[in-house]
């Protein structure tokens, strides 16, 4: 997979804005990571998650990645109960 398989149709400004920002981050490894969370979830986060993802989008693609691998610890104020969704969603293609 290299690319989104979710339509923004349907989504409001906000989760369209986030879909797109999560599969155009500027590290491939990023892309697919944030991007294959966003095409599973976006339609169902809350306002609040919707905020919590905003935040770990201004983070740096090389301390998000290295966050989410376990070789960084970030901020508290930027992880939480979305970070953790992220970190433990499956990323690899299940037909592989």
């Amino acid at each position: 997979m290299t690319g989104t398989t979710r339509s923004s149709n349907g989504l409001d400004d906000r989760r369209k804005r986030l879909l797109f920002r999560c599969w155009h981050r500027g590290t491939r490894e990023m892309d697919l990571i944030l991007g294959r969370f966003a095409d599973a979830e976006i339609g169902n986060l809350s306002d609040d998650e919707l905020t919590q993802l905003e935040t770990l989008l201004e983070e740096a693609d090389p301390d998000l990645y290295a966050a989410i691998t376990g070789d960084k610890v970030l901020a508290a104020d930027v992880i939480g109960p979305l970070f953790a969704r992220i970190k433990g969603f499956p990323i690899a293609d299940r037909d592989v």
